[in-house]
């Protein structure tokens, strides 16, 4: 099995929504289950069905969860290189041709969120700035095709 980067704060993340699963969400659906038990026929009852549905995805979800976390790498900020670009560090790049800086985190699969500028380290961007430093020019292979940029602070 493959190992998952997670920073301190996305492990932590995790942990609450594994235990909001394991807490709220199965109330909640175990109280669908007997509302829909209770409801009528067990032969045809669509809603008994789709509860149950529900209560094999929440399962799925939790078991999920759990074997992530369990196999996690969680990065320590302690250990992170300013130097060099790797999980848990910011970077700030800016591709050839235009004049706007992006600045991005490097994290693991489970907490990437682009849209709030969090890359995975599987990303072809993510790849391809691991390991880098300040002043390297980057080449990016896209699906949408070959950039460059170059890598002007890496942080934590």
């Amino acid at each position: 099995m493959p190992t998952s980067f997670l920073t301190s704060e996305g492990y932590q993340k995790l942990q609450e929504e594994l235990e909001h699963l394991r807490t709220t969400r199965r109330e909640e659906v175990a109280q669908r289950l007997h509302e829909a038990i209770e409801g009528g026929e067990l032969l045809d009852n669509a809603e008994l069905e789709a509860a149950k549905n529900e209560q094999a995805f929440l399962e799925g979800s939790i078991k999920e969860l759990e074997i992530l976390l369990a196999t996690a790498r969680v990065v320590d900020d302690s250990e992170v290189d300013r130097e060099t670009i790797q999980v848990g560090n910011r970077v700030t790049i800016q591709e050839e041709g235009f004049s706007e800086q992006e600045e991005y985190e490097i994290v693991g699969v489970a907490e990437a969120d682009p849209g709030i500028g969090k890359i995975s380290n599987e990303s072809p961007m993510g790849k391809a700035l691991l390991g880098k430093r300040v002043g390297d020019r980057v080449q990016i292979d896209a699906p949408a095709g070959t950039y460059y940029v170059k890598v002007l602070k890496v942080d934590l």
